[in-house]
């Protein structure tokens, strides 16, 4: 016979523990939501030079700054992340105050170059070093992510990179919608706007005691990054996506542009369109986290590359096509080239060692936006000499096949 006593001293404790339990995974929801508030405030500072870039047009006296506007940025990223991970800064430091930092800087950087005489030289530079201390942004916020879930990772991944491409678009959207909106106050409220991210995740998430502060990252594993291992495929998976990804973010302004000389007809406010394809990758990678659950990262990565190859094949075909389908395409294309990226992240932070994935989350990180720099410059160097057209956007397609192989 059960002790009454003692029965309700057992419930008691199974309501306690159930509490506890509700009220750590809370916390861990709340603690997700700020990390991905600072990184979709912090990437806000990428494409902002982009957005203004029309309106600088008059002072730079210069029309062929779009793929360079794009890739300073990333190469000041590449820089960045290269010497993070072989400094091992994210693992040797509380990632927390890398992010602080980091994103810190690149808001100040955003801004000083707006005390100077508007020159090609220093708008570049100034994008150049942003890039550089986004290095401390994107890849430590997804260590930050991947050291706090054990499990349901790839949904993580998907909420923080989702955050990344909303960061991405937003100078756009802020452009379309304020139309003559100054461009200071355009930079200075996205630099306002990524500072307040970094306090605030400094300020709600703990900062994860750092296992070894003189552990430097070993040359030996850069080397590995390019010999079998558990995340290899996903590795090669992520570069190929990488290939595709920028490389449209950069030219869908001169994709748009050129559909809308096709069709004179069509109201068709660049930006806004803009804002929206890129956007639309937030449906893509939330949507994939979701599904990652259910069938895994693997096969959601697998069928997302799958899907936006399939837009690069048909891109000349929706050209032709009427605005509301054309503009569906872009929305289809740019949910789908963006919405790999987290389960490749997560496939890459997964199967790493703790104690250097930081590092290995970076590397990998600079080596697919190496990637980047030399589609968007082949991009450029193309239509500047046989111009815009459907068809030239093929050049994108081997991302998506070498990257499916690779996962294969």
């Amino acid at each position: 016979m059960v002790k009454p006593f003692s029965f309700l001293q057992r419930q008691a404790s199974w309501i306690e523990c159930l509490s506890l339990d509700m009220t750590t995974s809370s916390r861990i929801n709340n603690q997700l939501l700020v990390i991905v508030f600072a990184q979709f405030a912090g990437t806000s500072l990428w494409f902002a030079g982009n957005a203004i870039l029309p309106e600088l047009q008059p002072f730079l006296k210069n029309t062929e700054l779009t793929s360079w506007i794009t890739s300073s940025v990333q190469i000041g990223f590449i820089t960045g992340t290269l010497l993070y991970a072989l400094l091992s800064i994210p693992d040797r430091f509380r990632s927390t105050y890398v992010f602080l930092v980091s994103v810190t800087l690149a808001a100040l950087v955003n801004l000083i170059w707006l005390l100077m005489p508007v020159k090609a030289e220093t708008l570049l530079i100034s994008r150049f070093m942003i890039g550089f201390f986004l290095a401390g942004v994107y890849p430590v916020g997804m260590k930050i992510a991947a050291d706090l879930f054990k499990a349901g990772l790839g949904k993580a991944m998907g909420f923080l990179v989702g955050a990344l491409v909303l960061g991405t678009a937003f100078p756009y959207l802020i452009r379309g919608v304020g139309g003559s909106f100054p461009y200071r106050t355009l930079m200075l409220s996205v630099s306002l706007l990524a500072i307040s991210g970094g306090v605030l995740l400094t300020a709600v998430v703990p900062a994860k005691p750092v296992l070894n502060r003189g552990n430097f990252f070993r040359f030996q594993a850069l080397l590995s990054l390019f010999r079998p291992s558990a995340f290899r495929p996903a590795m090669l998976g992520y570069f190929g996506h990488m290939w595709e990804l920028y490389t449209l973010w950069a030219f869908l302004p001169t994709l748009i542009a050129y559909y809308k000389q096709q069709h004179p007809t069509a109201e068709l406010p660049i930006p806004l369109w803009t804002f929206g394809a890129i956007a639309a990758g937030v449906i893509g990678c939330v949507g994939g986290g979701y599904a990652a659950l259910q069938v895994g990262s693997t096969r959601v990565a697998r069928l997302l590359l799958m899907a936006s190859g399939l837009c690069i094949a048909l891109t000349p075909l929706m050209l032709s096509g009427p605005p509301f389908l054309f503009g569906l395409f872009l929305l289809v294309w740019g949910a789908t080239a963006a919405g790999d990226s987290p389960q490749f992240s997560t496939l890459v932070a997964s199967r790493a060692t703790i104690d250097n994935r930081g590092s290995i989350l970076t590397l990998v990180t600079c080596f697919g936006f190496l990637l980047t720099v030399l589609s968007i410059q082949l991009m450029a160097w193309l239509v500047a000499q046989v111009g815009i057209s459907g068809w030239l956007f093929y050049l994108l397609l081997p991302g998506p096949l070498l990257g499916l192989w690779s996962m294969r």
